[in-house]
């Protein structure tokens, strides 16, 4: 199979026959072996039914229901295990991506070699306070912190070398660093295509505020796993070592000092009135605690159960 297009949505129920109509075209014009995995993210609309229905009409589309909302990347992870295509694209339900992008998207991972290709909505319809400013700076951070030079890590239209979705784990909010999670599994040929960004057509915008809290944690949280994930107690331990040994040494240096003076009998303070006594020995207590919490994150690391085990209400559609 050519092509595996992941469709995730969250009430999208007026979207959805349009969508397929337009992949479909595409697909069909450019001759392409294809699949459409619709991942419904727990919808309140009747968007499971329009699904059925667009299942029963067209045996390339795929049907996946979650029992209820766990997210964008519960709904990419899922569809990427069972994905088929040699190439996989991401694109999202509202029509603001556009599927007459598929075959560039197509020809890079497949004849220009890349392993993943991520869309840049270089000119975009959204409001200019609320989404486009946010956004530059988080991308410009992103850049900074993880040495992947895209300018929209967060662009739902990717696509994908099969072989990257299968070595990817994606869970939370991981959905929009999905280039780094690729890059620390192995896939360094990362690459990036302007595409068009239209408005949206219908509904409205399924994130709120929030997103201005969980983009940068998640980004420090996915920095942090490509970067210490199997090994945690280089980071913690290494940390914890050194904050223990200034305390340690400064216990020392105290005690020495007190025992200098006794000896020559100079008069000298209880070690438990010297304030720096008490910086030491809270020094001590923080490294021993960020050893123990490494040496445990380590052993949590090896024995780690799985993340995304969803409760899926119903599949159709499957392909033989």
């Amino acid at each position: 199979m050519d092509i595996s297009v992941v469709v995730p949505l969250l009430n999208e129920e007026e979207s959805l026959p349009e969508l397929e109509a337009w992949i479909r075209k595409v697909m069909e014009t450019n001759d392409f072996d294809y699949e459409i995995i619709m991942v419904d993210d727990g919808s309140k609309d009747n968007s499971w039914e329009v699904i059925e229905k667009l299942v029963a009409e067209n045996p390339t589309v795929r049907g996946i229901k979650f029992r209820r909302n766990y997210g964008k990347s519960a709904a990419l992870n899922t569809a990427f295990e069972v994905a088929k295509g040699e190439v996989v694209i991401t694109m999202d339900a509202d029509l603001q991506d556009n599927p007459e992008e598929i075959p560039e998207l197509y020809k890079m991972i497949k004849e220009e070699g890349f392993d993943m290709v991520s869309g840049w909505k270089k000119k975009r319809y959204d409001p200019v306070l609320s989404k486009n400013i946010p956004s530059k700076f988080y991308n410009w951070t992103a850049r900074r912190m993880t040495g992947i030079q895209l300018h929209d890590f967060n662009c739902g239209l990717k696509a994908y070398r099969n072989a990257v979705v299968k070595s990817i784990e994606i869970y939370g909010d991981m959905h929009r660093y999905i280039p780094v999670l690729a890059k620390w599994a192995g896939f360094k040929k990362i690459g990036e295509k302007v595409v068009q960004h239209q408005e949206r057509k219908y509904g409205e915008t399924k994130f709120g505020l929030e997103r201005f809290i969980r983009g940068p944690l998640d980004l420090i949280s996915v920095t942090f796993i490509s970067k210490f994930g199997k090994r945690p107690m280089h980071f913690f331990g290494m940390i914890g070592s050194f904050v223990f040994l200034i305390g340690f040494l400064s216990a020392a240096f105290i005690g020495l000092n007190k025992l200098i003076h006794l000896s020559k009998g100079l008069p000298t303070i209880l070690v438990t009135n010297n304030p720096y006594f008490y910086i030491s020995l809270t020094c001590m207590i923080i490294g021993t605690v960020l050893f123990t919490t490494g040496f445990l994150a380590e052993l949590i690391s090896r024995n780690v159960p799985d993340r995304n085990d969803y409760l899926i209400e119903k599949r159709i559609g499957q392909r033989r």
